[in-house]
């Protein structure tokens, strides 16, 4: 329902929301979240925004994964993100509601997410939907030095 540059504008308003909720070290500056968002449609991330009363109130960042191993499609969930003043309010149940419809009415089997370990509010949300903690992964990152190290 949204312009192009609403729907940009809505985005990069909720991630700066999201790395200052978070207390980012590396918060990214107005000019790297506007690029990034303007490169959106080229990337195999999407979003869908959560809005209450017209306010932009809730983000899902999402990419799809094409099959692996078990042949099954799914949708990693990057980032789930609910402004302060609207938590509690089913507003995270709703995006993850919308995207399980997505996943279903397009043959996508599952939804795999993290969490950071110490935010047990995320933990019992995500519990609450019938998330299980999987033991069979460990997550890993491989960033800065390595990232360069590795590179061909």
């Amino acid at each position: 329902h949204h312009s192009g540059h609403a729907r940009v504008f809505n985005v990069v308003n909720m991630i700066e929301k999201a790395c200052v909720h978070r207390r980012s070290p590396s918060r990214p500056t107005e000019s790297r979240l506007v690029t990034r968002a303007l490169t959106i449609h080229d990337s195999a991330l999407h979003f869908a925004l959560a809005f209450v009363d017209g306010e932009v109130s809730g983000l899902a960042s999402v990419a799809i994964a094409h099959p692996g191993i078990d042949l099954e499609r799914l949708l990693f969930l990057k980032d789930l993100f609910v402004r302060d003043n609207i938590r509690n309010a089913s507003v995270g149940g709703a995006l993850i509601g919308f995207l399980a419809d997505h996943c279903l009415s397009h043959g996508i089997g599952r939804i795999d997410l993290t969490s950071e370990d110490w935010n047990e509010g995320a933990l019992r949300f995500y519990a609450r939907l019938g998330a299980e903690r999987h033991g069979q992964k460990v997550f890993l990152r491989i960033s800065g030095d390595a990232l360069k190290a590795v590179k061909p």
